[in-house]
């Protein structure tokens, strides 16, 4: 018998896996706080024999090197990818026993496409395959992007990729289950996952790597490709060099003084809370980022890389959980941090700041006002549909483009509330009059605005 848990990591969008018999057990493209990995282990009652990576990521820092030192693992990582550490060179074919007890083993297969390298494992009980980890290849319903390495290479790995997918197909069962890393949020992918679990024969009817010819795919695929989140410029060589050990202990507690003296030396104060409850009542300055949303893939988008952060939470709870979260995309330690309520944090005698909260019903009834409307959309959401005469910067740029919103009072709006926050107390804090539109995109039409397309 054998057993296989998925761990997931849903602020980043990814998942990592634990898969083992009665004692040993390998862990796959784990995060960097391992400790969720060996709890996983310590469940199951068995040893971490082996640690992969199915690639160099681009999109998190791995927490294997860590965790294959701890562990006393065999850390296999591609060949080809240019490492700066000890570990176990894999390259296709190559096999390891995993479970004698179990007759487990694990089989790589070459499966360029996501990078050069990208090398998925599949799990073999007597030697038949019951499943294939495939980090960033096939995924359910798409592939992993081809555009996160070298862009003069993007192409050529989008038709690696096709031809991965075709490799897996034809090699692997149609009941073998596909067990990808990216695809449920990550931004490591071309497009989102379609389900929560999926087989090659699935596959083979559903994904367009394995329905459509190399042309159309290459196509389509280059076609849909978004923005890369710009932290993904600081991931590759992170985990290529060998990341650092995980520190989650709590930061410094910081009181109103000192959150004052950190605003106005330009460092970053993030407010933690739902952006319902930061709108009502906030620290002059402080910016929005919601620990219940993306928190790790828009902080660490936004955020000049390397500036000092300041987290500000309701409770120790919440803090210990955005640490974890962060340091899964190198954002390591906090320079300081309050919890409690908002009022604590100003100093005494300074009024909260606060803005209005609306919807597009609201909007629709202002549109013969003067106000700015900004859509903080990306463009391929922006493309099937805008509001009529709205302003578009892409939330990612903002920050760098504030002075490109017009003058008037700015109703800020996304898809859904969550990233028109954020936006709202960028502006917030530039001194801005600002309306969060907190709606779903979908309530714009319904609510009489004249939705234009591209």
């Amino acid at each position: 018998m054998f057993f296989i848990d998925t761990l997931e990591v849903a602020g980043l969008g990814n998942r990592s896996y634990l898969a083992g018999g009665e004692r040993t057990a390998v862990a796959v493209d784990p995060p960097r706080d391992i400790d969720l990995v060996i709890a996983a282990a310590a469940r199951h009652g068995v040893r971490i024999s082996h640690v992969v990576e199915t690639h160099v990521h681009n999109d998190y820092v791995t927490g294997g090197l860590q965790l294959a030192r701890i562990a006393g693992a065999a850390y296999l990582v591609p060949a080809g990818a240019r490492v700066s550490y000890q570990r176990v060179p894999v390259s296709d074919g190559d096999r390891w026993d995993i479970d004698a007890g179990a007759a487990l083993g694990l089989r790589a297969l070459a499966t360029p496409g996501h990078t050069p390298h990208h090398t998925s494992y599949v799990l073999e009980e007597n030697g038949t395959a019951v499943a294939a980890f495939t980090g960033g290849s096939l995924l359910i319903g798409t592939v992993g992007r081809p555009d996160l390495v070298e862009p003069r290479l993007t192409e050529q790995l989008a038709r690696a990729q096709h031809a991965s997918a075709h490799r897996l197909a034809d090699e692997l069962a149609d009941d073998t289950a596909v067990l990808p890393t990216h695809g449920f949020g990550s931004f490591c992918s071309s497009s989102q996952a379609t389900g929560a679990s999926t087989t090659i024969g699935k596959e083979k009817t559903s994904n367009r790597a394995l329905t459509d010819d190399v042309d159309a795919f290459v196509a389509d695929l280059l076609a849909g490709l978004d923005d890369i989140p710009a932290y993904y410029a600081h991931m590759g060589p992170a985990n290529a060099a060998g990341p650092a050990p995980v520190d989650l202990t709590p930061p410094a507690l910081a009181d109103a003084e000192e959150i004052a003296a950190r605003l106005a030396a330009g460092e970053w104060v993030v407010d933690l809370r739902n952006r319902v409850a930061f709108a009502a009542g906030h620290v002059a300055g402080s910016l929005n980022f919601e620990a219940e949303g993306q928190l790790a893939t828009y902080l660490a988008w936004l955020i000049p890389w390397g500036k000092p952060v300041t987290l500000l939470a309701e409770s120790a709870e919440q803090l210990a959980a955005a640490q974890r979260e962060l340091v899964r995309v190198g954002i390591d330690r906090p320079a300081a941090a309050a919890t409690g309520d908002p009022t604590r944090w100003a100093r005494g005698g300074e009024k909260l700041a606060a803005f209005p909260r609306a919807t597009f019903a609201d909007l629709a009834e202002h549109t013969a006002e003067t106000v700015v409307v900004l859509d903080v959309r990306r463009d391929s959401e922006r493309s099937v549909g805008f509001v009529e005469g709205s302003v578009h910067i892409p939330i990612h740029t903002l920050h760098h483009r504030l002075h490109d919103v017009p003058e008037g009072q700015v109703w800020v709006h996304c898809a859904g509330g969550m990233r028109a926050a954020i936006a709202a107390s960028l502006l917030d804090a530039a001194g801005r009059d600002v309306v969060a539109v907190d709606d779903t995109f979908d309530a714009a039409e319904k609510a009489g605005l004249t939705v234009g397309t591209l």
